[in-house]
């Protein structure tokens, strides 16, 4: 009986986990919409409905104006449908009878708020958890020696905190291997952490020693990154080594302006990976199997999120960033493709053939879909 009720208890917990990561994915993509619609308003744009979730409706409401509130049965999307989006319409308020100018910026409003929250999500974490930097789990300091200089007197100690790496601030794995890419084995690297010492933690200025060439093949060869810096990587009790340091982590606080400031860059970090990630997949330095699709999404955002609440608004915030940044990207179908269309109008005078556009937008849409199973589909092999 007990054994039942403790299978029970994680299927509960399963269940739990998958919800409040489809909650958190629901919650980014109706801010999003929410945006548009705002914008829409303020433009006296004509909306005909605004949809939480895909699919049959399960609660309907129209206003007075002839506007459509909807709750539909699929939480995984949702839509602010305006008049005349996809071709021509006679109605003066229409989306495509509108200013150039004021479309663009209804077609942006939906990523920037998405930006707006993830940045709100970062600065409450910030302030009330402090920053989660990479920490140092065990340190390879053996008494050896390269070009007749002691490695043990220039590494890092078990449990430092790296606070910036040559000068400039570390947010994510990826500033590291930046800061270090094209530097040789037994070239020394200024490093800025935060120490345990008798008195408690304390800043420190440091020197360490590589001990291989920083030759990273792409953002995912963390293993390269500690043997770099000479860092054990962390194991896990069945013994598989975890490539990475969010398990060997530390809150750190800072103070009030400066944790604002860290908070306007994490978000930048966190964007800014989006671009690597495209160039590395262009390039042929990254595979379609480090992507992941709606099913790994809400995988890995039910495991991330179901820790902390710490957790849960990172999370959230990171996924907030990439929406936002995604959907501006000029690819059929997603807003900055429809931005890029609008900027032609503009400058032209007059729209491209709206047939033509739509079925560039239809053809984009089958695409992404298409990667995104795609991509889901290699992460089981």
């Amino acid at each position: 009986m007990s054994l039942n009720l403790l299978a029970f208890a994680d299927v509960m917990r399963t269940v739990g986990s998958v919800l409040l990561a489809i909650l958190i994915l629901l919650a980014m993509i109706t801010v999003h919409e929410f945006g548009h619609y705002v914008a829409g308003k303020i433009f006296k744009f004509k909306i005909n409905e605004f949809a939480i979730g895909f699919g049959p409706a399960l609660f309907k409401r129209t206003k007075k104006n002839g506007e459509i509130f909807s709750v539909r049965a699929l939480p995984l999307g949702g839509y602010c449908a305006f008049e005349g989006e996809e071709g021509d319409n006679a109605h003066p308020d229409a989306f495509n009878n509108k200013k150039p100018w004021q479309r663009i910026i209804v077609l942006f409003a939906g990523a920037f708020m998405n930006y707006v929250l993830a940045l709100l999500l970062i600065v409450i974490s910030f302030f009330a958890y402090g920053q989660l930097l990479l920490m140092t789990y065990r340190v390879d300091a053996s008494p050896t020696t390269q070009n007749g200089i002691a490695v043990g007197a220039y590494s890092f100690c078990d449990e430092d905190v790296i606070i910036r790496c040559e000068g400039k601030g570390v947010y994510l794995t990826s500033d590291l291997m930046e800061a270090l890419e094209g530097r040789k084995e037994g070239d020394l690297v200024s490093f800025t952490v935060s120490r345990k010492g008798e008195t408690g933690r304390s800043e420190q200025e440091i020197k360490v020693m590589l001990r291989r060439d920083a030759d990273f093949e792409n953002l995912t060869d963390t293993n390269t990154l500690w043997d770099t810096l000479g860092i054990e990587k962390r194991y896990a009790e069945d013994g598989e080594s975890y490539s990475y340091m969010v398990y060997s982590a530390a809150y750190r606080g800072f103070g009030f302006f400066e944790t604002l400031g860290r908070s306007f860059v994490y978000s930048f970090q966190i964007g800014g990976t989006i671009f690597k990630v495209l160039g590395q997949l262009f390039t042929g330095d990254l595979g379609l199997s480090a992507f992941g699709g709606p099913v790994t999404t809400i995988k890995l955002t039910s495991e991330i999120a179901s820790r902390s609440v710490q957790q849960f608004m990172e999370i959230a915030a990171f996924i907030g960033v990439n929406l936002a940044v995604f959907n501006l990207l000029p690819i059929p179908a997603l807003d900055g493709s429809k931005i890029v269309f609008t900027i032609i109008e503009w400058i032209r005078k007059k729209p491209i053939n709206r047939k033509v556009e739509a079925v560039i937008h239809a053809a984009g849409f089958i695409l992404l879909i298409g990667f995104a199973v795609l991509v889901d589909i290699l992460q089981l092999f």
